[in-house]
């Protein structure tokens, strides 16, 4: 889908052209961006390391650094070695990776996936050979969560059902439960005996909080739950050609948790063999060095913060134009993307009239509003949706 619009964009000889569909970070003046941090962690890397493939399962501090930023370094589940975890290709391998295990070693189960969702997930089970289904999450009319009918359909699956949550910042809708609400998902699930799957993808990105972004995962895990998690670091290291994610499971002890990572291994490697090195070397080098790591959390706050101001001031235009809408949503709503309502007849008449381009569903990438373009954003917007 967004690969459309990227064309569309590029083609469009506008010079006033704005691109809200792609996925990834940008500064306030639209410009790529490579935090500090990373260039920092890659002049201490560079010539450090032969060319060597890695393990099948990665490169292990890298694991290990990924797990701890994940769980938490003092989660009971970490320190007694329950977790079960190998370096994968960014989100999408982890997810890849995940749907293979439960095809193999969770027969006859189907996973739920949100409606909506990043439209990969879909092909991602799809090619796996799982079956799906969908649950409620999103609510149109309030533009916000669906929690009632998110819960019915928790409730309405059958038992050992498998369950793909976003674990923050949700794309494309950008609405994220409560902790409380997360909370009752918890309780529930582990009464019905599902598999929580937590796809990881904006971690830091969401609230610029890597702690608190990460707390769906601990509930669950207080709870009692063993979960599956994929993390990438595509967004919050801004690492996104190098691939880099981690794909764990948590386990009841230390020995299952090393029979589990032998299966996942061997999942791994008629996939890809093994996982590329230098974005493993990058992750791992900022994060078990202190003074990187701070750099990074603040690098990742700085991001974070910007969106959260751009969706201020497209709220503040819009309702300074006078729209009758109600756009509280839009700042409501969390991490990269907002879920505006707009129709696909709305988005349609935004590119041909005014060369914004953006997913036919409605959802603006706010990497891509900064200072200078909201402005012209807002008021198209106003336009299409009196």
């Amino acid at each position: 889908m967004c690969a459309g619009v990227t064309e569309n964009f590029l083609a469009d000889k506008n010079p006033d052209k704005m691109n809200l569909g792609v996925g990834a970070y940008r500064d306030d003046s639209g410009k790529p961006i490579v935090l500090e941090s990373v260039r920092k962690a890659e002049s201490r890397v560079a010539g450090s390391q032969f060319m060597e493939y890695l393990p099948i399962g990665g490169n292990k501090e890298f694991v290990i650094q990924s797990v701890k930023l994940a769980y938490g370094a003092d989660s009971p589940v970490v320190k007694n070695d329950q977790i079960a975890a190998v370096q994968s290709l960014s989100g999408t391998g982890s997810c890849r990776l995940f749907a293979e295990f439960q095809r193999r070693f969770l027969p006859h189960t189907t996973v739920y996936i949100p409606v909506p969702t990043w439209s990969n997930h879909h092909n991602i089970w799809r090619d796996a050979g799982v079956a799906q289904k969908t649950y409620r999450y999103y609510k149109p009319e309030t533009r916000g969560l669906d929690f009632e009918g998110l819960m019915e359909d928790i409730q309405a699956a059958p038992n050992g059902s498998v369950f793909l949550l976003h674990a923050c910042a949700h794309n494309p809708t950008g609405v994220d439960p409560t902790p409380e609400q997360w909370q009752q998902m918890s309780k529930l699930m582990l009464e019905k005996s599902h598999f929580p799957f937590l796809d990881m993808a904006y971690q830091g990105f969401a609230t610029g909080d890597c702690t608190r972004d990460a707390q769906a995962i601990g509930i669950f895990i207080d709870d009692g739950h063993r979960v599956g998690l994929s993390q990438s670091f595509a967004k919050n290291m801004g690492l996104y050609g190098q691939r880099v994610g981690c794909f764990s499971l948590v386990c009841e002890d230390k020995q299952e948790a090393a029979r589990v990572e032998s299966q996942m291994k061997a999942i791994a490697r008629p996939m890809y063999s093994n996982p590329p090195l230098h974005g493993a070397l990058l992750v791992s080098e900022i994060l078990r060095n202190d003074d990187l790591k701070q750099q990074w959390y603040q690098e990742v706050a700085v991001m974070a913060n910007r969106i959260k101001d751009m969706r201020s001031l497209l709220r503040k235009s819009l309702e300074d134009l006078g729209s009758s809408h109600s756009w509280q949503h839009v700042t409501d709503q969390i991490g990269m993307f907002c879920y505006s309502g707009m129709t696909p007849e709305m988005v349609d008449t935004l590119a041909e009239k005014y060369s914004i381009y953006m997913t036919r569903n409605g959802r603006i990438s706010m990497a891509g509003v900064n200072t200078r373009n909201v402005a012209r954003l807002a008021e198209a917007m106003h336009d299409v949706t009196q």
